[in-house]
């Protein structure tokens, strides 16, 4: 189970841990490797100032990007308590239907989750300010992130290498007796007036943490372009900015899909390992609602006598779903029925396939299943880990070649190529 559970968390591409693994232990160690051997066939010197380069810079951004948006999203958090808001209160309840809404659960839970319906009424009598307190988190775990890897991060590591940079320069001028002009220190910086229109911040507010990481890399990338030391740099860099955020936001849930339409397999690692889910299925004991439809998910969700359903177990443990300790469903939080009734309908195809089945047949398939998924996993982070940490990095250096007619990093090649003759610093 142990292991299911660490294929599980890596193949969830919806949440950051695939982002980690292929970011920190594939990707960035890669990239730092081929960075340099790139800038080597040109010039030692350059090339071990590049890799420097990539090292801080994308090290320093993964610390940001991974750990500075959920550690501001927490002191955010922690900030709208003391105004006395439960910052788990979801504004789409704002938005009132047949089955939910804030007003509904006010009244469908008053008696069964008292608690939860004082931070629903403390929100609806005070709206506004609670809309404005949310912003306010979605701007600050976004904006803050931006501000350091766009703008101040690459002017760290442009000082960081300024020396470096100066005396290679200066040693070069020696060997060749001539005078270059090495870096072009031409830097600009855009003003960006964004207007917020609609429901916005209800929809901000309902940010995953990866999804604030795809907004924080869009912001990211702009100040890189634009703190770029010179035009070919810039167009270097939007380049790779933009196949970085395909490969890691978008590509990997292509992949997964192709895969598991291929295989026929949905369900996660963990709960093909757990031998009690299992053993509902064969018997044929196991609950699930009626169909996928509003009326019959939150009849079977809202009946108490559920409350320990395997489909309630893992609905919440890939939230699609949140509980409370009592078995009586959240009211704070808003349900997504179109992803709560896919999760359903993918339980149902599961056991529709092993229906009719002989007990070693069944066994079989549990076990093709199971390694189904688990490769399709480790298929898929492999895959687009290659893509970021060789695919990606191959395509830049092919365009680089193109705009510049060098293999030197543009922000570190001289407006004549160098050759260090002694191949170091």
């Amino acid at each position: 189970m142990a292991i299911a559970n660490i294929v599980s968390a890596i193949g969830n591409n919806s949440s950051v841990y695939p982002l980690i693994v292929r970011d920190c232990g594939i990707e960035v160690p890669a990239k730092i490797a081929v960075t340099y051997n790139q800038n080597k066939k040109e010039s030692k010197g350059i090339a071990y100032l590049a890799a420097r380069e990539r090292f801080l810079d994308e090290y320093a951004t993964s610390a940001v990007w991974l750990g500075g948006i959920p550690l501001i999203g927490k002191l955010c958090d922690s900030l709208i308590k003391k105004k006395s808001f439960n910052p788990n209160v979801n504004l789409k309840l704002f938005k009132e239907d047949k089955f939910q809404g804030i007003k509904y659960n006010i009244e469908k839970f008053k008696n069964s989750a008292p608690d939860a319906v004082k931070d629903l009424i403390k929100v609806k009598n005070n709206k506004k300010l609670y809309e404005k307190l949310l912003a306010g988190k979605f701007i600050a775990s976004t904006s803050i992130p931006i501000l350091f890897m766009g703008f101040i991060l690459p002017k760290l590591v442009f000082t960081s290498s300024a020396k470096k940079i100066d005396a290679l320069r200066t040693k070069e001028k020696q060997n060749k007796n001539q005078q270059i002009s090495f870096l072009q220190r031409d830097k600009f910086f855009k003003n960006n007036n964004i207007s917020f229109k609609g429901s916005w911040i209800s929809t901000a507010a309902n940010f995953s943490t990866q999804n604030k990481m795809a907004v924080t890399d869009g912001g990211y990338a702009v100040g890189r372009v634009t703190t770029a030391r010179n035009k070919n740099e810039s167009l270097d860099i939007a380049f790779k900015m933009t196949g970085m955020m395909l490969l890691n936001f978008v590509v990997p849930k292509w992949i997964e899909k192709g895969l598991n339409k291929l295989t026929g397999t949905q369900l996660d690692p963990i709960m093909l390992s757990d031998k009690n889910f299992i053993s509902e299925i064969k018997s044929g004991t196991i609950k699930l609602p009626k169909s996928s439809k509003a009326e019959d998910l939150f009849a079977f969700v809202d009946d108490i006598s559920n409350k320990d359903s395997y489909f309630i177990k893992y609905a919440q443990k890939f939230k699609k779903l949140k509980m409370l300790d009592n078995g009586i469903r959240d009211p704070r939080e808003y349900v997504d029925i179109v992803k709560l009734g896919k999760f359903r309908n993918e339980i149902k195809n599961f056991i529709d396939n092993t229906k009719n089945l002989s007990e070693k047949d069944f066994t079989k398939f549990i076990k093709r299943t199971k390694f189904s998924k688990t490769a399709n996993i480790l298929t898929n982070v492999a895959l687009s880990s290659f893509l970021l940490a060789y695919a990606l990095p191959k395509c830049q250096f092919a365009f680089r070649k193109f705009i510049t007619g060098s293999d030197l990093e543009p922000g570190l090649a001289p407006a004549e190529k160098i050759v260090d003759e002694n191949n170091n610093i």
